[in-house]
């Protein structure tokens, strides 16, 4: 009996640490108008890395609009750009600022039904102190070269770090 329930502890905190960090809808401008079913759309949406407290990834995408987008079965195109920013004071964990998550996935978005999904990875440039963001599309079969590029510097603690926010 307890072997049963030690299982499914642990199955539930695997699936606990695989939910996937979900993005705020900061804004959506429409660019195509289609009779039939949704505009195209460029959509803004903001994530936190989950991993540090402080670094915000504000992410922009192709939304495909028509009646194939309506109902959720539109293939979006690759195109995606990234800007990330120190929102609040920012420590590097150990197995960051040692490069032993360099290309870790910070986050990931569906972009078509099956098999597509645009995603950020995050790596450290030690010898800058920088965090370097990558957002890029990658299909099973067949990716996409088009990608963005973010950057914070990560300022040493006690030297120009940002100060911590109090609520006006």
């Amino acid at each position: 009996m307890l072997k049963r329930q030690t299982i499914f502890m642990l199955g539930a905190l695997l699936v606990w640490g695989a939910v996937p960090v979900t993005a705020e809808e900061i804004g959506k401008v429409s660019t195509t108008f289609k009779f039939m079913g949704a505009n195209d759309k460029i959509v803004i949406e903001a994530f936190d890395d989950p991993d540090i407290n402080g670094a915000t990834c504000y992410v922009s995408r192709a939304k495909t609009g028509g009646v194939k987008g309506s109902i959720g079965v539109a293939e979006d195109t690759s195109d995606a750009s990234i800007s990330c920013r120190q929102t609040g004071p920012i420590t590097l964990p150990e197995r960051i600022a040692s490069g032993k998550d360099d290309g870790k996935e910070v986050f990931k978005k569906s972009t078509s039904m099956l098999f597509k999904k645009m995603q950020v990875v995050r790596y450290f440039d030690k010898k800058r102190s920088t965090l370097v963001y990558l957002t890029y599309s990658d299909k099973l079969i067949e990716g996409s070269p088009k990608n963005s590029i973010s950057t914070i510097v990560v300022p040493p603690v006690g030297q120009g770090g940002l100060p911590a926010f109090h609520g006006n």
